[in-house]
């Protein structure tokens, strides 16, 4: 990528940064491309020669969206913490997108999720599946997993969570039992049982 192609990149990525930063916190009917230029700090003409229109422009920013949070969680996957603490990080950062994320933008992505063939399925498979299988392969190392469980037994979980938050009648409710979820599906409805010994850590 040459100087030009960087530079140009680098717009279009600010321009994703604004509109994303708009989108959730008011939604997206409400946003326009005039206020996305102001956040932006460039002129609509500039944003039109990146994104065809508005719906091509929020898909992108669904796009971006699910990028950081890929490379987020990835950070934290990869990253030197203990299992314990890397859970707790997972659940803390849910619980606080769930806080600062406006609902109609949720809707949005979430119908977005369940077309076939979308962008989230494909990170999904390809990225957020090791990603899993990392995490709770530390798990086992560190003694905080069964050992007796088999990879292909809590991939199947997930699998049944993910296809089940898919529906429609059920996204749409999900959001703010979003801390809930997340603590359920890495502690089960018993909690956790070192969380005495974690706390005081």
């Amino acid at each position: 990528m040459n100087g030009f192609e960087r530079r140009k990149e680098l717009k279009k990525q600010h321009i994703l940064k604004a509109a994303l930063a708009l989108f959730m916190e008011y939604g997206v009917q409400k946003v326009s491309i005039t206020e996305i230029a102001k956040q932006a700090n460039v002129s609509q003409v500039t944003i039109y020669n990146y994104f065809e229109n508005k719906h091509t422009l929020i898909h992108e920013v669904f796009i971006y969206y699910v990028n950081q949070a890929s490379s987020d969680f990835e950070k934290i996957v990869y990253g030197d913490l203990p299992f314990p603490e890397k859970i707790k990080k997972i659940i803390f950062n849910k619980a606080e997108v769930a806080k600062q994320i406006h609902e109609e933008f949720y809707q949005y992505m979430m119908k977005e999720y369940t077309v076939e063939g979308n962008y989230i399925e494909k990170i999904y498979a390809e990225k957020a599946i090791p990603y899993f299988t990392e995490l709770f392969n530390q798990g086992k190392i560190e003694g905080f997993i069964d050992p007796n469980l088999s990879d292909e037994a809590i991939l199947f979980y997930i699998h049944m969570l993910k296809d089940y938050i898919q529906r429609e009648d059920i996204y749409q409710k999900i959001l703010p039992l979003t801390e809930d979820i997340t603590t359920i599906f890495f502690y089960g409805i018993i909690g956790n049982r070192n969380d005495k010994k974690i706390q005081e850590k």
